[in-house]
């Protein structure tokens, strides 16, 4: 039903079942009809119906029966709702006794291409829209004075709870909109002659169809099929467009008529999704669970209303838009009665706010109503000082990741949400010989993760847990995981989110998920927006430019290397450097900037404890006190700046390594000396 939807409204004495807009459904209802009042109001429902005679002929008692108008078929012919009771209420046809109206237009079947479209009869469509705007939504009372052989029913419809309200049939033929049927006028009945004196008096004064000229013009020109429609939604420049919604294929999906140019259109509700109806191979369609209720939702807020659509985009044919009603954003009020849930790929188009559709959609999650009754949150297992916490940050881990240090002492790994680092696409390392080091050879990992190390290395952050990402083995016979437990949040500092910057500035990519995968970031929508303005403005992995390409020297286990790198070092005096990894308390690997090479470094005058280490003959011990060194040392200066001062080793080492004095940013050469000395020798 993505394609045109056909309307196939008739003359009311012609209607053989309930023709709902390209439906061929023949409502089967109760006999009773139960009263309801408008939508938002409070209803007192009374059953005042009895049954109808099955034979057309005159019934014996005619019952006063209420319903609220849900839908105007043509001039003389509507359909009337009850009362909604665990699901979508029952509904009847009620045809006008005793007049007729214009046809309205109907669309050629598809499966006959040889048949033409049937237009407008005049002043059909004026009929139409008179009873659509004094009758949708409203409560009537009526008598069903006929009952056919084919269960039409005929009577007398009344606007309110009584007879005392307006007659809609008087109303028709005095503004000249209908005429009146003649041929079954008996004479003695008072309400048959009121209305041909109505007739009579709407031909003298000429009102209606009546007047001078035919009612050529009255006829629209419906145009069922838009050529090329991302042009037409383009040309609309995504400003409000009046409209009438014809026809409610789901919670999520309308028939609109755009006025004043008369375009029927389907349009798909933007960044959200109902529950639908799933056509079986022999033609019957079975609703998922809550599309019924979705539908009917929708339809008693938007079906016939007057409402302002804005058409957003168009992609695949599919036009996507907002449906504003002066009584709120039905896109809005779907999600937070829990009947949608919102969809990433159209969202993003949506121009009201997407942020105000994920707090109706956790809205509806947090009270677990409808299709969300079986939600269970990603972080519903954890205390609430476990979900959001502050710490300070020890390290960053390539450039999704980092390592913070709790108030309780406790370091864990933090993993940033829904955004992926730079990857290398294809075979990692085609030199065999080369040792691949992804900090520097993954294009943009080390600017991605030098932008991360100077925002909040050592400072403290804001982290709010959004899931837990569980372990996945490597293959469904493996036991050991190819990816352990990862504790995925969303961490911010001073108002910013990390993970949004880091894409804004193309150092990430957002990971796109299935649309049943609530494990996300809690700003997702920012997240895809900032990536977004990143490839508009081609920034890092978006960029078309030459990728960086670093060639660091990493001369910390290379005995000749650090011999022809020495004097070099030596001559150059004090150089600046960043401390990438700390061996033990003592013992560090620099990386130097400026010369572009990696060191290994130890602290001149004192000696820390050894931790455990692979040896030739086993695992050798960790002597007392070398893990509290080591971490002391990395609290200290783990990827911080630093400033060394480098001297001449002594050649008898095994290995060349560079002995140094190490000023620290803010620290004194005496201060780390003094805290070294008293603490770990």
């Amino acid at each position: 039903m993505h394609g045109t939807v056909c309307f196939r409204y008739s003359v009311c004495s012609q209607l053989s079942s309930l023709f709902l807009l390209g439906f061929n459904r023949t409502v089967t209802l109760d006999s009773r009809l139960l009263t309801c009042f408008p939508l938002n109001g409070v209803s007192n429902f009374v059953d005042m119906a009895s049954s109808v005679s099955a034979q057309a002929n005159p019934a014996p008692v005619a019952a006063l029966q209420r319903g609220i108008v849900k839908m105007v078929l043509s001039g003389c012919a509507i359909i009337v709702r009850g009362q909604p009771r665990g699901g979508p209420p029952p509904e009847r046809q009620i045809n006008l006794s005793n007049i007729r109206t214009g046809a309205l237009a109907r669309r050629a079947p598809q499966s006959q291409p040889d048949q033409k479209d049937t237009p407008d009869e005049p002043y059909a469509f004026q009929a139409r829209e008179f009873l659509r705007k004094m009758l949708i939504g409203k409560e009537v009372c009526f008598t069903v004075e006929v009952k056919t052989a084919l269960g039409r029913e005929y009577g007398m419809v009344y606007l309110g709870r009584d007879t005392t309200g307006e007659n809609i049939a008087e109303s028709l033929v005095n503004e000249g909109l209908a005429t009146v049927r003649r041929e079954g006028i008996r004479g003695n009945n008072p309400d048959q002659a009121r209305l041909c004196d109505l007739e009579d008096q709407a031909k003298a004064s000429k009102k209606g169809m009546w007047t001078e000229g035919g009612g050529t013009n009255t006829v629209r020109d419906l145009k069922y099929i838009i050529e090329n429609p991302r042009n037409f939604v383009d040309s609309m420049h995504q400003k409000p467009v009046n409209a009438v919604i014809e026809h409610v294929r789901d919670g999520s999906v309308v028939r609109a008529l755009l006025l004043p140019d008369y375009y029927l259109v389907t349009v798909m509700l933007s960044g959200v999704k109902c529950p639908t109806f799933k056509r079986e191979a022999d033609g019957t369609e079975s609703p998922e669970p809550f599309a019924a209720e979705a539908k009917f939702f929708t339809e008693s807020r938007l079906l016939q209303r007057d409402v302002q659509i804005i058409l957003e985009s168009c992609p695949n044919q599919v036009i996507l838009g907002t449906v504003l009603h002066p009584n709120g954003n039905i896109t809005e009020l779907l999600l937070k009665e829990g009947f949608a849930r919102c969809v990433d790929w159209s969202m993003a188009v949506y121009t009201q706010g997407a942020e105000k559709l994920r707090a109706g959609e956790k809205s509806a999650k947090e009270r677990k109503v409808r299709i969300w009754k079986d939600y269970v949150a990603p972080t519903a297992n954890m205390d609430q000082k476990d979900r959001q916490f502050v710490a300070k940050v020890m390290q960053v881990v390539n450039a999704d990741a980092v390592v913070v240090k709790l108030n309780s002492g406790e370091y864990k790994t933090i993993h940033l949400s829904s955004i992926r680092p730079p990857r290398i696409e294809g075979e990692k390392n085609k030199d065999k010989d080369k040792r691949f080091r992804p900090i520097y050879d993954i294009p943009y990992m080390f600017e991605a993760r030098e932008f991360m190390r100077k925002k909040i290395i050592g400072k403290k952050v804001n982290v709010t847990v959004d899931y837990i990402r569980a372990a996945t083995s490597s293959s469904e016979t493996s036991t050991i995981p190819a990816f352990a437990e990862r504790t995925c949040a969303t961490v911010t500092i001073g108002g910013i989110n990390i993970a949004e910057a880091l894409v804004s500035k193309g150092f990430a990519t957002v990971i796109r998920y299935r649309q049943d995968d609530d494990q996300r970031s809690s700003h997702y929508d920012e997240l895809l927006a900032a990536e977004a303005r990143a490839i508009k403005n081609g920034k890092g992995l978006h960029s078309k430019k030459e990728v960086p390409i670093h060639r660091v020297a990493d001369i910390s286990g290379e005995t000749q290397k650090a011999k022809q790198f020495l004097p070099f070092l030596q001559r150059a005096g004090r150089s600046e450097a960043v401390v990438e990894y700390v061996f033990s308390g003592s013992r560090l690997k620099l990386y130097m900037p400026k010369e572009t090479c990696l060191i290994t470094f130890l602290l001149a005058g004192i000696e820390c404890p050894r931790g455990s280490r692979n040896m030739p003959g086993g695992m050798q011990v960790a002597e007392p006190f070398s893990d509290e060194a080591m971490a002391f040392t990395k609290e200290l200066v783990l990827q911080r700046e630093v400033s060394s001062t480098l001297i001449l080793a002594p050649i008898s080492l095994i290995s060349v390594v560079l002995l140094a004095t190490a000023c620290l940013a803010g620290f004194a050469v005496g201060h780390i000396g003094s805290h070294s000395t008293s603490s770990f020798i």
